[in-house]
């Protein structure tokens, strides 16, 4: 029988949402200048601000990302504090709507979005922890971020990216035997499937790896240490813990990096190396870690 919607025809696909890569990862804080000048020193650079909340977009080549310092009136929603953390994650998709229907239709959680006066909507769902999962397909030529922001007089719009940095992953940090279901959640709602236990990247290859439907992309989901449930869970709630940057080149970014300021961790048990680095922690947390990607 035809199909009668495109409801029923994206889901019999491999990338059932249609993903095509991240957009934007969202930070929310209370501190946004400093969080603006880790990211400075990472590469990036603010291109455009929010026309009605205390947000900026940052970017570098082909990534965003989103300050916000505005407090969200919706209890739910990652609070700004002084410790920055990762609120949001936007997914690139062929059809937002269609996406958004289909994650629903498997087990999602909506989330209802307020939408200011020249403002568009983008639809989203419940990840982990108070984060939120949105669904853009407006990313060519009038893009949302043409609708929402105004661009910062005489930046560049597109600077490029240092060492040619791009999206390699997201670690999340996950509770005690709660691999299987969220393996289960990102499998099931996003088409995420899992790598074999001897495919590692980088230099801190814990936890399992999900790829993602697109192939662009990957989440890192790392239980306690055991012996370390107790610390876990003082720290907080499940949550999107650091970003993963590919290169081809990690000693080039490495240099590149320190030469604006940036420090890696150099321990016993962590270096820089070719297959990877990690920044050492600024704000109360924020980490970013370098990965060796051979693909672009």
């Amino acid at each position: 029988m035809p199909r009668s919607s495109d409801r029923e025809a994206i889901g019999e696909l491999p990338n059932p949402l249609g993903m095509a890569g991240i957009e934007f990862v969202e930070y929310a804080t209370s501190r946004p200048q400093a969080l603006g000048q880790v990211l400075e020193t990472m590469g990036f650079r603010p291109v455009a601000r929010h026309r009605s909340r205390e947000v900026l977009l940052y970017r570098q080549g082909d990534m965003n990302v989103v300050i916000n310092a505005h407090e969200s009136s919706r209890p739910s929603a990652v609070q700004p504090t002084e410790t920055p953390a990762i609120a949001a994650l936007g997914l690139r998709v062929r059809d937002a709507a269609a996406a958004y229907r289909r994650a629903l239709d498997r087990g999602a959680w909506a989330v209802p979005v307020q939408v200011e006066v020249m403002e568009l909507h983008i639809p989203a769902v419940h990840g982990v922890g108070a984060t939120r999962i949105y669904f853009v397909d407006r990313t060519d030529a009038f893009s949302i971020w043409d609708v929402d922001f105004v661009p910062i007089p005489t930046v560049e719009r597109q600077p490029p990216a240092i060492a040619g940095l791009h999206w390699f992953g997201i670690v999340q940090y996950i509770g005690t035997d709660r691999m299987d279901d969220w393996c289960e959640f990102y499998r099931e709602l996003f088409g995420f499937d899992a790598l074999p236990d001897d495919q590692r990247f980088g230099i801190l290859p814990k936890g399992r790896i999900l790829k993602s439907p697109c192939n662009t992309f990957h989440l890192q989901l790392i239980e306690p240490e055991p012996g370390t449930e107790a610390s876990f869970e003082q720290a907080g709630e499940e949550s999107l813990q650091r970003l993963g940057l590919g290169t081809a080149d990690v000693p080039a970014a490495v240099a590149a990096l320190r030469a604006r300021g940036m420090a890696f961790v150099e321990a016993d048990d962590v270096q820089s190396e070719r297959r990877g680095a990690l920044t050492v922690p600024q704000l109360g947390g924020v980490m970013f870690e370098l990965v060796h990607d051979g693909r672009r």
